[in-house]
């Protein structure tokens, strides 16, 4: 199954539901305000995407850190505990496309990639 993660009211992700939706792909959502995220799966995704890819430095959240706390993130663990502790630092969505691809952030055109992977 397609699990997609995220914040339901985050306008990237509501892109990619309605994306999905669209072509009729039926998926799991897993909020992070509600289910939270483990740091497995933070530690996963970040060997796979990049923990600079998956810490969400242009966001809010980020911004209200103090200058302290923003420099702890010097490399995946220490991105992953800051995201853990800080779910809105995620960069959302983050898709996997039944561990055939996963995507992080908004991007149709590697959705059409990752679908196409994830259906074969």
């Amino acid at each position: 199954m397609i699990t997609v993660y995220g914040i339901p009211n985050c306008d990237s992700v509501k892109k990619a539901r309605d994306w999905l939706a669209a072509r009729q792909v039926a998926y799991v959502f897993h909020d992070f305000k509600k289910q939270d995220v483990s740091i497995d799966l933070l530690a996963t995704w970040s060997a796979t995407a990049g923990w600079e890819r998956v810490l969400n430095r242009q966001g809010q959240t980020w911004r209200k850190l103090d200058a302290a706390e923003q420099a702890r993130a010097v490399d995946a663990p220490s991105a992953c505990a800051l995201m853990q502790l800080h779910t809105s630092l995620v960069k959302r969505p983050v898709i996997d496309w039944r561990g055939a691809a996963l995507t992080v952030g908004w991007q149709p055109e590697a959705f059409e990639a990752a679908l196409a992977k994830a259906l074969t």
